[in-house]
C-alpha cells in the first residue's frame, strides 16, 4: 500500500497558515526587546558602574590596615555631613555619583592585537632558528623546533614595544628538554638575553609541568627614593626596594624626581615641558607604596649579620650609611672606616654614635672593646635569666658594628705585625644574636678573598651591588638570581638574599654624604634632618661644603 505524503505548509498568506502570525510575533518581540535594551542602556551602564565602584571601595577597605580604618571612616563621614549641610550638596553628590558610575560602567572597546609586522616577524623567526639546536634532537620524529619550521606553533604569545623590541614572550619547548638542570636553563636564558636585546633585565619563569617558558622585561627600579624615616617596627631595617611581585608588603615613601627624568622621557616634566608649573610638579615629592627588602634582626633573627659586596662606586658605603641612620633612633653605632675617605664624617659627634675610627690603632682598640662589650652583655643576660629578671636596659639597646673595607685594615695590621681586625670580630659575630649586637661588613668584590672565614660563615644576609656577572652573584648569594644582571646599573642597584630566602632585586635608598661637595642641596638636607643632634661632650663635626 502506498504511503500518503504529509501535507505541506503554505506560507503564502496569513489566511493560508497560522504560522505567519507566530513568525511575525517573534520578530515583533525581538524588535521590542532591542528597543527596550536601547532605552534601558543608560540604566544598565549605571548599574554596572555602581557595582564596579562598590567592588573597588570594598577592595580598598579590605586592603586598608586596621589602624587606619577608623580615621578613614571618620573622614568619609565628615565629608558626607558637610555635603549634607551645603546648599545643593546632596544634589551635587548624587550627580557626581551618577557621572562616576556612568564612566565606570561604560563599555570599553577591546582591540585585538593585530598580526606582527615584518620586523617583528623577522625577529621571531631568527629567535626560533637560534633555539633549534637546543630544543631538538635527531631521534625526535616530529620535532617542535626544526630549521625552516613554523615559529607560530611554539610562540604562544608575544609583545613588542614601540621600538620593535620584545617585552614579553611565552614559548613551548619539548618534554625531553632537561629543564631541571641549571646549566641547561642558563644556556637558554643567555641565548634569549642575547637575541632579545642586551642592557635590560629579563625575568624567566619556567613552568616544568606545562613545558612553557615565559620571558618578561622588568621595569627599572626607581632611583628617586631618598633617605627618610621608614614605617618599620623595632628590629627591622630597610635595605632597599624591589619588585612588587617579590614581596607581599609595601611601605609608604616619599619619592622625588628621577635623576635622569629629562633624558629618559619618564617624569613629570614631560607633561608640561618648559613651563614652571610642570617643573614645580616634577620637584614636588609624592607618596607611593613601594615594596621593600626588610632585614629583621634581634634575638629571634636567623640572619643577625650582613655582608655587602660591590665594585668601587656601587653604593656599599651608601648602604652602610643608610643602615646607620636607621639604627641610631633605637641603638648605638660603632663605625670603622677602612678606606679612610671620611665617608662617615657626618656621624662624628652625634648622639648614639660611639666612635668613628679611620686609623689602625683606633680601629683595633674599638673592635677589642666591642668584643668585651659582647661578653659583658652575654654575662648580664645570663645572670638576669638565672634570677628570673628581665634583661637590663643597657643590653636591650642594640649595638651596631659597621666595618667598611676590612681588607685594608687587615693588610695594614699584617705589615705592622698587629692583630688582624677581622679576628676581633669573632666574638660579636658568634654571639651577637644573643647579646643584641649586629655586625655589618662592606667590602669590594675584588678583595672578597681577603675576608676571614669567621666573617664569611656568620654573615648569612648578603647584598651584591653594582655590575657583576652571574657567576659572581651566585658565588656571593649562594643562589642564582631570577633575572639577568646588566653591565651598567646606577649606584645602589644590585641583589639581596637573606639567609636561605629568595634572591631579590634591590635598589638602595639614596643616602649620600652630606659633607660631599657633589651632593645636591635637597639630598644633603634630607640626610642632615635624619641625623641625631650633636653630643655636647663630643668635638664639633666639620661643616658642610659646596652645594
Amino acid at each position: 500500500m502506498a504511503r500518503r505524503p504529509l501535507p505541506r505548509l503554505r506560507l503564502g498568506s496569513a489566511a493560508d497558515t497560522p504560522l505567519v502570525p507566530l513568525v511575525r510575533g517573534r520578530a515583533f518581540a525581538r524588535t521590542a526587546a532591542d528597543g527596550v535594551a536601547d532605552v534601558l542602556h543608560p540604566l544598565v551602564a549605571l548599574s554596572r558602574g555602581v557595582r564596579v565602584l562598590a567592588a573597588a571601595g570594598r577592595r580598598k577597605w579590605v586592603e586598608l590596615p586596621g589602624d587606619r580604618r577608623g580615621p578613614v571612616f571618620f573622614l568619609v563621614a565628615a565629608c558626607g555631613f558637610v555635603l549634607y549641610l551645603l546648599p545643593y550638596g546632596p544634589l551635587t553628590a548624587a550627580v557626581g555619583l551618577i557621572c562616576a558610575a556612568g564612566w565606570a560602567g561604560r563599555e570599553r572597546a577591546t582591540t585585538e592585537p593585530g598580526p606582527p609586522g615584518a620586523d617583528a616577524t623577522e625577529r621571531l623567526r631568527t629567535l626560533y632558528e637560534a633555539l633549534v639546536p637546543y630544543f631538538s634532537t635527531a631521534e625526535d620524529p616530529s620535532p617542535l623546533y626544526s630549521h625552516g619550521g613554523d615559529w607560530s606553533e611554539v610562540f604562544d604569545s608575544f609583545t613588542f614595544d614601540e621600538s620593535g623590541r620584545l617585552t614579553r614572550l611565552r614559548l613551548r619547548y619539548p618534554a625531553y628538554f632537561t629543564d631541571g638542570e641549571p646549566a641547561a636553563r642558563t644556556r637558554i636564558e643567555q641565548l634569549l638575553y642575547a637575541k632579545s636585546g642586551r642592557g635590560r633585565e629579563y625575568l624567566f619563569e619556567w613552568d616544568e609541568e606545562a613545558n612553557r617558558l615565559t620571558l618578561t622585561v622588568l621595569p627599572a627600579l626607581s632611583t628617586a627614593i631618598h633617605a627618610q624615616r621608614f614605617v618599620t617596627a623595632p628590629g627591622e631595617t630597610v635595605l632597599g626596594f624591589t619588585d612588587s611581585s617579590s614581596v607581599q608588603r609595601t611601605l609608604p615613601v616619599l619619592t622625588g624626581p628621577e635623576p635622569d627624568a629629562g633624558s629618559t622621557g619618564t617624569g613629570a616634566e614631560e607633561s608640561a615641558p618648559g613651563t614652571e608649573t610642570g617643573k614645580a610638579a616634577a620637584d614636588t615629592p609624592e607618596t607611593q607604596d613601594v615594596p621593600p627588602v626588610v632585614w629583621r634582626t634581634g634575638p629571634r633573627s636567623t640572619e643577625p649579620h650582613l655582608l655587602a659586596l660591590g665594585q668601587p662606586g656601587s653604593g656599599t658605603t651608601t648602604l652602610l650609611r643608610s643602615i646607620a641612620i636607621q639604627a641610631l633612633p633605637h641603638g648605638e653605632v660603632l663605625v670603622v672606616d677602612g678606606s679612610g675617605t671620611s665617608e662617615y664624617a657626618c656621624l662624628c659627634g652625634r648622639a648614639g654614635v660611639l666612635a668613628v675610627e679611620c686609623g689602625l690603632v683606633g680601629a683595633l682598640a674599638t673592635l677589642e672593646w666591642a668584643g668585651h662589650e659582647t661578653e659583658r652583655r652575654l654575662i648580664a643576660a645570663n645572670r638576669a635569666r638565672q634570677l628570673g629578671h628581665p634583661p637590663p636596659e643597657d643590653i636591650q639597646r642594640p649595638l651596631w658594628i659597621l666595618l667598611d673595607r676590612p681588607s685594608v685594615m687587615s693588610h695594614l695590621a699584617a705589615a705592622d705585625g698587629r692583630t688582624d681586625p677581622q679576628e676581633l670580630l669573632a666574638v660579636p659575630l658568634r654571639h651577637g644574636r644573643a647579646a643584641n649586637v649586629r655586625v655589618v661588613v662592606a667590602e669590594q668584590l675584588d678583595a672578597a678573598e681577603g675576608l676571614s672565614e669567621v666573617v664569611r660563615s656568620h654573615t648569612r644576609a648578603r647584598v651584591v651591588l653594582g655590575p657583576a656577572s652571574l657567576e659572581q652573584v651566585t658565588a656571593v648569594l649562594g643562589a642564582p638570581p631570577h633575572t639577568t644582571p646588566t653591565p651598567e646599573v646606577p649606584p645602589g642597584r644590585g641583589y639581596a638574599r637573606l639567609g636561605a630566602g629568595p634572591v631579590h632585586r634591590l635598589q638602595v635608598p639614596a643616602t649620600p654624604d652630606p659633607y660631599d661637595e657633589a651632593t645636591g642641596e635637597a639630598e644633603r638636607q634630607a640626610v642632615l634632618r635624619l641625623l641625631p643632634a650633636q653630643d655636647p661632650a663630643a668635638p664639633p663635626a666639620p661643616a658642610p661644603t659646596g652645594g
